[in-house]
């Protein structure tokens, strides 16, 4: 088991190298999941998104923008898929890519569940949820935005095939020469939706009590650690997350009695969302990373709007073992360089974060002489 709890913690810099798990990492920084729409034809990643990823390897690690694993699991327009042969091969160039220039990758495995939409389902179907409840808001489809629609309730004997479905795409991921896999478990998808007794009002043995709504959740990662070692495997968790229409009745109670569920599977870390400003303003918990770090002697990364300075405060604590960056890895990918030799940070672009082409993608300038900020 990954616990740790010989280890010192407290004096730790973003540039110290860290075993985590399996995987030994130079520094500490880590690039986000970031979802950016810029998969090609069949959801399969393309020279544009090889050349992406390369540039930001000097992370201490990658996660990949979030993947679905089938079909069925596509919220977006434009993201990459990890369920067919030709998705796996753009995949492996991206890894290949990433290795070469001497960084480490693990891909998220992702089904957004409910925060989908009939036009970009097959046969244009509903998308699929714990419970036949409508989220709030609305789906980006090819069509522009459209409201949220009432999804179809699973029925238990529908939820083993999704299980193989997680098994499938983590195997797959292997065969794509990632390092690792990160089982999203967050920001209102459809595990999160399980988890959380807002969405889940099941009456069967996945809803109602804790450990029932934990029961899927935990069922996906077993699957998953058939496919790769624990020390290979991570999850990612939104305890003060309220995207896509998020509630739950007791986070805090929810949040830590899943924390403490994962403890037996030694994985290579746990992944922590902090509060956002978004989330604050919606009502949601404010649960810092330090209350999980008081009971969870594992490897802990945490995101939240955190800057190098900030970063730099809650490695060095303990709380924390390692940061996840994402707005500033967009738009830097020398960030670890950068914040090493307190280099000016180039400016993310709102207008190219979703969808498109180079352009706030690929064309974000390392530091050497020209303006840190690629639009003035």
């Amino acid at each position: 088991m990954n616990q740790q709890t010989d280890r010192p913690r407290q004096g730790a810099t973003l540039f110290s190298p860290l075993d985590v798990g399996e995987l030994r990492l130079r520094n500490r920084i880590v690039m986000a999941p970031l979802t950016r729409n810029r998969a090609g034809p069949g959801f399969v990643p393309r020279d544009l998104n090889v050349e992406y990823y390369r540039q930001r390897a000097s992370a201490g690690l990658i996660i990949s923008e979030a993947t679905q694993i089938a079909p069925e699991g596509l919220g977006y327009p434009d993201t990459p898929g990890i369920y067919t042969d030709e998705q796996v091969a753009g995949w492996r160039r991206v890894t290949d890519a990433v290795h070469a220039e001497g960084g480490q990758m693990v891909l998220q495995l992702w089904h957004v569940g409910r925060i989908s939409h009939p036009s970009l389902q097959p046969h244009q179907q509903l998308p699929v949820a714990p419970s036949a409840i409508k989220p709030a808001g609305q789906a980006a489809t090819y069509e522009g935005l459209q409201d949220f629609v009432t999804p179809r309730a699973l029925a238990a004997d529908e939820l083993p095939r999704i299980r193989d479905q997680y098994r499938e795409a983590a195997r797959k991921a292997r065969a794509a020469g990632f390092d690792g896999v990160e089982v999203h478990n967050a920001n209102g998808y459809l595990l999160d939706q399980f988890l959380r007794d807002g969405p889940n009002r099941r009456t069967d043995v996945y809803g109602g009590s804790l450990e029932n709504r934990m029961r899927f959740p935990l069922q996906v990662l077993e699957a998953v650690l058939e496919a790769w070692p624990a020390g290979r495997v991570g999850i990612r968790l939104s305890p003060s997350g309220t995207m896509n229409d998020m509630q739950d009745s007791d986070p805090k109670a929810t949040f830590t009695a899943m924390v403490e569920a994962l403890k037996p599977y030694g994985l290579a870390y746990i992944h922590i969302m902090e509060p956002l400003e978004a989330d604050i303003r919606h009502g949601g918990p404010q649960i810092p990373i330090g209350y999980f770090r008081s009971f969870y002697r594992g490897i802990l990364m945490v995101n939240g709007e955190y800057d190098g300075p900030k970063a730099q405060t809650v490695v060095a604590s303990g709380d924390a073992d390692l940061v996840s960056f994402g707005r500033l890895f967009l738009a830097n990918p020398d960030l670890p360089a950068r914040l090493r030799d307190g280099r000016p940070l180039n400016t993310p672009d709102p207008r190219t974060f979703y969808g498109g082409g180079a352009e706030g993608y690929t064309d974000y300038p390392t530091w050497g002489g020209r303006s840190a900020d690629p639009r003035s």
